[in-house]
C-alpha cells in the first residue's frame, strides 16, 4: 500500500480488481440484488457488536459493511449510473440540507423538534404529493416497520396522549381475536392477531422501549432459559416429560 494513499481509495482498488474480468469469480458474478441478504446479514452483525460493546468486532464488521457500499458503487459505476464519490456527496447534501438548525438559521431546541423539522424538509423534497408513511420499505423487518410507521405519524401528532389508551386498545384486540376464534373466521384471526402485534409495539413506544430490541432479548431470554430445562432434564427426552413437571422445571429457572 502507499503511504500517500488512503484506505479508502485502496479498498475501492481492491474491490475494482476483484471485480475485473480477471478476477475473482464469484465477486464477477454478484449484483446489487445478489448482495442483498449478506447486506442485511452484515447490517445484524454490526448490531450484534454493538449489543455486546465490544469495540474490536465492532470495527471489523462495519468494515465489512463499507465493503457492501463499496463493492455496490463499483457495480454501479461499471454501468456508468453513479460513483461512490457521488454516494458520499449527495449525503453530505442531504445532511446539510436536512440540518438547518446547524447549517442554517432555523432553530430546534430538542430532538423531538429536530425530528419534526427532518420529516417536514423530507417531504418537501419528495414533493407535494408525497404522504408522511411514503418511503417505509416493505422488506424491513416487520416489526421495525411497524415502530417505524407508527413514530413518523406520531411526529405530526397522529398519536395517544399517553400509554393508558394502549392498554384498553390491547384488551379491545384480544376480545376480537376471540370473537374471531368464536365465529371460525381464519382470515379474522390473522387479521386480529397481527392487530395485537401491531399494539404491542405501540405500547413498546409509548413506554420509551424498542420493540425490535426488546423482543430480540425476549427470545435470547427464552432460548437460554429453555437450554438450561434440557440440561436439568439430562439424558430425560422433554417430550416425554410431563408439562406439569417442564413448567415447574422453568419456574425454578426463571427466578433462579
Amino acid at each position: 500500500m502507499d503511504e500517500m494513499e488512503s484506505p479508502l481509495d485502496r479498498l475501492r482498488e481492491i474491490v475494482a480488481r476483484l471485480r475485473a474480468p480477471d478476477g475473482c469469480p464469484w465477486d464477477r458474478e454478484q449484483t446489487h440484488a445478489s448482495l442483498r441478504g449478506a447486506l442485511i446479514e452484515e447490517c445484524y452483525e454490526v448490531i450484534d457488536a454493538i449489543e455486546r460493546a465490544d469495540d474490536a468486532n465492532l470495527r471489523e464488521e462495519l468494515g465489512d459493511l463499507l465493503l457492501h457500499v463499496v463493492m455496490h458503487a463499483q457495480m454501479a459505476g461499471e454501468r456508468s449510473a453513479f460513483t461512490l464519490e457521488e454516494v458520499a456527496a449527495e449525503v453530505c447534501r442531504k445532511m446539510i440540507r436536512r440540518h438547518p438548525h446547524v447549517f442554517g438559521d432555523k432553530l430546534a431546541d430538542d430532538s423531538a423538534a429536530v425530528l419534526r423539522q427532518w420529516e417536514q424538509i423530507k417531504r418537501t423534497e419528495k414533493g407535494k404529493s408525497a404522504g408522511i408513511l411514503d418511503g417505509l420499505p416493505t422488506s424491513m423487518p416487520a416489526l421495525l416497520r411497524a415502530q417505524n410507521a407508527q413514530k413518523k405519524a406520531a411526529r405530526v401528532g397522529f398519536d395517544w396522549p399517553d400509554a393508558e389508551p394502549v392498554f384498553e386498545k390491547m384488551q379491545e384486540e384480544i376480545a376480537e381475536v376471540r370473537a374471531a376464534l368464536a365465529a371460525g373466521d381464519s382470515k379474522a384471526v390473522e387479521d386480529e392477531v397481527g392487530d395485537i402485534l401491531f399494539t404491542a409495539v405501540n405500547l413498546a413506544r409509548k413506554l420509551h422501549v424498542d420493540a425490535e430490541t426488546t423482543l430480540a432479548a425476549a427470545t435470547s431470554r427464552f432460548i437460554k432459559r429453555f437450554q438450561a430445562v434440557e440440561r436439568e432434564l439430562g439424558d430425560r427426552k422433554m417430550e416425554d416429560t410431563p408439562l406439569k413437571e417442564l413448567d415447574q422445571i422453568w419456574d425454578r429457572i426463571k427466578h433462579a
